[in-house]
């Protein structure tokens, strides 16, 4: 499996050709874009993104990182994440409609403890989308609960898991 750069000079490694870097406050349209287009919150789980927005100021109060494409999608954004440090929350974490199954979120969940560990961090909490829980949990998370629904804008209830952060001598 090869391997390509990160934006913070790590390696990630799986079949798509990616390169994570620190998003901007130019990116706000472009991530809110991907929130809204996504094909997962369809049907029930539209009222949760309706008017939700990624703004300047919250790209640049958090680690959010993005997945550019390289090569002949060079530039493209393939998915992205937002890290919260207090209390450590994965807090958004998408990837394009186009771009699944590809590797992108695997290389973004890779990105995101490493972030994490260079915090401090042990644990990192996700609060998933319901059907995103199974590749949380492929990707190394375990299930710790249930958070309860919120009406009006999230009437399920919702996977709470975690991902235990490696510390560096721990990574091979």
């Amino acid at each position: 499996m090869a391997s390509r750069r990160t934006g913070r000079g790590r390696r990630a490694a799986g079949p798509a050709p990616v390169r994570i870097a620190r998003a901007t406050a130019r990116d706000a349209k472009r991530l809110t874009a991907m929130v809204r287009g996504s094909r997962a919150y369809e049907g029930p789980y539209a009222p949760m993104i309706a008017g939700y927005r990624v703004g300047p100021d919250y790209i640049e109060a958090h680690e959010v990182f993005a997945a550019l494409g390289e090569g002949p999608e060079e530039g493209a954004l393939l998915g992205f994440y937002a890290l919260l440090l207090g209390p450590a929350e994965l807090d958004l974490m998408f990837v394009a409609d186009r771009a699944q199954g590809r590797g992108i979120g695997r290389a973004l969940v890779a990105h995101m403890l490493d972030r994490a560990r260079e915090a401090g961090l042990d644990t990192v909490r996700v609060v998933s989308h319901p059907p995103s829980e199974g590749f949380y949990l492929a990707a190394g998370a375990r299930r710790t609960g249930t958070v309860a629904a919120r009406p009006p804008a999230v009437h399920w209830d919702r996977p709470e898991l975690v991902f235990s952060v490696p510390r560096a001598d721990d990574r091979g």
